[in-house]
């Protein structure tokens, strides 16, 4: 698939929009950690060069841009945390977070291009689920590079207070040495005890001691 493009965005400001987020969130797939969301306003004349799905470019270049993004776009970044997703399951907790990025921009975007095929229930403004849209859009793509980056950080923070699951390596996945470091060394409270590989071993911890 080509690099991402800002079509989508220039559509939307000929149609009137002034203001265009892309909003995109990390962190759906790990057992450990809260959700990132992330929403970018990108200004035509100076948009970084590079933008790309943050699954595509290396840790030093994601960094690099990242700074980019903060120094010259309007953006914002947000969180819902394990106690939230465990409470209201991971899909509306990475909505959440999202909300509350897009709440935390200086300017009110006129439209949210929302990485997916579903828009948050809590949206306050047109939005438009965008498929693959890290790899389409270029809002969306420095969306996804701030919260892969700001989500990444955490896990290394996380990591220091809780060696042993390599959040510094795995950023909370379930690698095979995370799953077993679950088995060897337990649940922290930084584990979302909803996901069924921290469930059945909290299960089998309360059978073993019933």
């Amino acid at each position: 698939m080509s690099a991402p493009d800002y079509a989508l965005e220039a559509e939307a400001i000929q149609r009137g929009a002034r203001h265009v987020a892309g909003v995109d969130e990390v962190g759906r797939g790990p057992l450990a950690g809260p959700v990132t969301a992330a929403a970018v306003i990108l200004y035509p004349d100076c948009i970084p060069e590079g933008l790309n799905d943050s699954k595509k470019l290396t840790a030093k270049r994601r960094d690099a841009l990242a700074d980019q993004i903060m120094v010259c776009c309007d953006w914002a970044i947000a969180h819902a945390s394990v106690e939230e997703i465990d409470d209201l399951n991971i899909l509306r907790a990475s909505h959440l977070a999202m909300c509350r990025a897009i709440a935390g921009l200086r300017q009110r975007p006129c439209l949210a291009l929302v990485d997916g095929n579903m828009l948050p229930r809590g949206l306050e403004m047109p939005g438009q689920a965008v498929v693959k849209g890290d790899a389409r859009s270029l809002s969306i793509a420095a969306a996804s590079i701030l919260a892969k980056v700001a989500r990444d950080r955490i896990m290394v923070d996380l990591a220091q207070q809780h060696p042993g699951y390599g959040w510094e390596g795995n950023a909370g996945y379930p690698t095979a040495s995370h799953r077993q470091a679950l088995l060897d060394l337990g649940v922290t409270p930084h584990h979302r005890r909803s996901f069924a590989p921290v469930h059945n071993i909290l299960c089998k911890g309360l059978l073993t001691s019933s």
